[in-house]
């Protein structure tokens, strides 16, 4: 079903995410609402099923004491048992938090407790062994409710309990009194608090923001508007559950417009999965749709001349024509047509990033692709995204124009116009749980105080956004930069995975380069270099060589004073469970700062090696020692003979 003005699910009556959940059951029961992947084989969910399933874990936790205000966590992978779990929480009165699968046990002790959750709902025995093992920590959890039954037969924990034993229990308590259930949707209520989303926490330990269920409704309901989706569509789901946008598309738009939510089986099954279903909106991070356009460059390095070359000749038709405002039919026929359908993007209608920056050069790729790609702005406090592109009016420099329930402000603005963006939108959050002190420090005269700089174009509509206002830097010569805008040109780069640029305070830019191992390791093979591990890859001359040819591509678009002028390849991946990436993979500076200290200063000491030796604490809490020197290669245009000396050493 497509058309102009589809028909959605008044938010303004229906302002729960159970009443819209009832009001959909009831009106299209047999529509599919969801689909799950398991064991090779997609599993697919009705309305009637998504509401019954709410309905029996309503009732059943409703029974084991849980109630209104109480607080229900949900910790796993996405599934559709995760979203049954939140919007029973929302028909219980209670709120929901996300805990992200992958957090370190620190971290996940630390948001039960802080939070006082009472039931957790896990996905399989990983997650049951990590709430076991924190017992004596989070004191507050009363329930651990188990999807996936495998492997959790031998313990004997009072707390756990089987997702079929509370189906059976909400069953019964059904036959017992069949109203129930209606007169606690009938009586849940918008202006309530329904979850508890956490901020990014790139600074400090992540905030809780308060989100009400009606305003939530209200919110996605204008994005919709800016970006409609139909009953029917698909949609993949493979972003953190626990993320605001991920929130947006899975639990409100789904709810509103009857979109079909899919679950891969797995995430290194992603892309075979997204093939399969074939989208019609896709929304991936930054960081996933660099990763797609480095291994499309990277599996064209397999490929035959003859490939290459017309590979070649498609993208450069395909970027001639998107230069001068037009499309290539021509570029479709031979490339683009069997790349969308290579992968999985043949039916976008629409696709979106947001999380973090993306450059320009990767939304480029894109879009001669043909792909819809639009970028999106926003914060967790004003319910994830706020601005979009429309599909008429792309700005590849910009995020976009404000939903029509959004005000966007530039605030202490320089003689060039930048200055901090400040917003508020209908479905901006209430408070920080427990924090009224950050929420008075951040929320002022009702505007959100985003902490990012940017500025309006000359249309004053399409908005800007440079960088964090406290990672916009200078150097100790006076040059002002953005460290942001330099790092994403460089991971357009199919080699570079991760890039940290240097220099604030200091007499030039410099930066610390994470390579891409998967593709590296490829392009290493193809020559018959020798290696190890990441560590002993990212050390060898070669790689060097090959990463001193792609910063030097990026200086060239660069105006001198901000050109990089010495680099290192870092002998590890940045990783969040070390605290140098947020769980949205956004780069925490200080942690970076800090922790690589002695590398940064033996960069502008002038040195051209640095000695290692630390210990790396893996997720299970292995650890191993790292004992190598990282090479410091000086990128300076009269130097160059130097560099290729050192890269021989």
């Amino acid at each position: 079903m497509t058309s102009n003005t589809p028909e959605y699910a008044d938010v303004q009556a229906l302002d729960t995410f159970p009443k819209v959940l009832a009001y959909n059951a009831r009106h299209w029961p047999d529509e599919i609402a969801m689909r799950e992947k398991e064991f090779g084989i997609w599993q697919e969910f009705t309305w009637k099923d998504y509401n019954d399933r709410v309905k029996w874990m309503t009732l059943g936790l409703r029974d084991m004491g849980i109630k209104p205000g109480d607080v229900v966590g949900l910790i796993g992978e996405n599934r559709p048992e995760w979203v049954w779990g939140e919007v029973a929480a929302h028909g219980l009165r209670a709120m929901s938090v996300g805990l992200y699968q992958d957090s370190l046990h620190d971290e996940v002790a630390y948001l039960i407790t802080y939070s006082g959750a009472r039931v957790l709902i896990a996905e399989d025995e990983e997650q049951c062994d990590k709430l076991i093992e924190l017992t004596d920590q989070i004191p507050t959890v009363e329930y651990i409710v188990y999807c996936d039954p495998r492997g959790l037969r031998k313990y004997d924990d009072p707390r756990l309990m089987d997702i079929e034993k509370l189906y059976e229990l909400g069953r019964s308590i059904e036959a017992k009194d069949p109203g129930a259930y209606d007169a606690m949707v009938a009586d849940t209520r918008g202006d309530e608090c329904a979850i508890l989303c956490t901020t990014s926490g790139t600074t400090s330990k992540p905030k809780m923001a308060m989100l009400n269920s009606g305003d939530f409704l209200d919110h996605c309901a204008a994005y919709l508007r800016a970006d409609p989706k139909y009953p029917g569509d698909d949609y993949v789901s493979v972003l953190p559950l626990p993320w605001i946008m991920e929130q947006v598309y899975v639990v409100g738009q789904s709810l509103i417009s009857r979109q079909i939510v899919n679950f891969v089986e797995e995430q290194e099954t992603m892309m075979a999965d997204l093939r399969e279903i074939g989208p019609n909106f896709v929304l991936l991070a930054p960081r996933v749709w660099e990763s797609i356009a480095a291994d499309v460059r990277a599996r064209m390095m397999d490929s035959t001349l003859f490939k290459q070359k017309m590979y070649d000749f498609g993208m450069s038709l395909a970027r001639t024509a998107l230069d001068a405002g037009g499309h290539s039919k021509f570029a479709d026929v031979i490339l683009m047509n069997a790349l969308k359908d290579r992968l999985g993007f043949s039916n976008l209608r629409s696709a979106a990033t947001g999380g973090a920056a993306m450059g320009p050069e990767t939304f480029k790729f894109f879009h001669a692709m043909g792909v819809p790609l639009r970028q999106l702005y926003g914060q967790t406090e004003l319910c994830g995204a706020y601005t979009i592109h429309q599909p008429d009016d792309i700005d590849f420099d910009t995020v976009g124009k404000a939903f029509d329930n959004s005000e966007i402000r530039v605030i202490n603005a320089d003689e060039n116009g930048v200055g901090e963006i400040v917003a508020r939108t209908s479905g901006m959050f209430t408070s920080y749980y427990k924090n009224q002190a950050s929420y008075d420090e951040d929320v002022r005269d009702g505007w959100m105080h985003t902490g990012d700089a940017g500025y309006f174009k000359e249309d004053n509509k399409h908005l800007v956004v440079i960088d964090r206002l406290k990672d916009l830097a200078e150097t100790s010569t006076g040059v002002r930069y953005s460290p942001q805008f330099i790092e994403n040109k460089l991971k357009f780069s199919p080699f570079i995975a991760e890039a940290v640029i240097l220099g604030k305070g200091l007499p030039f830019l410099s930066t610390m380069i994470c390579i891409r191992y998967s593709i590296m390791a490829k392009w290493a093979e193809q020559r018959g270099i020798a290696f190890t591990n990441y560590t002993n890859l990212s050390a060898q001359p070669q790689v060097y060589d090959m990463i001193v040819d792609e910063i030097r591509q990026v200086n060239e678009t660069l105006p001198e004073a901000q050109r990089i002028k010495r680099f290192l390849l870092l002998y590890k991946e940045l990783d969040a469970d070390d605290g140098e990436l947020t769980r949205t993979r956004k780069v925490r500076r200080s942690v970076v700062a800090e922790k690589y200290a002695d590398i940064i200063d033996a960069v502008y000491a002038g040195n051209d090696k640095v000695d290692i030796d630390t210990m790396i604490t893996f997720q299970d809490g292995s650890k191993t020692r790292i004992q190598t020197s990282v090479k410091v290669i000086d990128l300076d245009a009269n130097n160059a003979a130097k560099t290729a000396s050192k890269a021989a050493e």
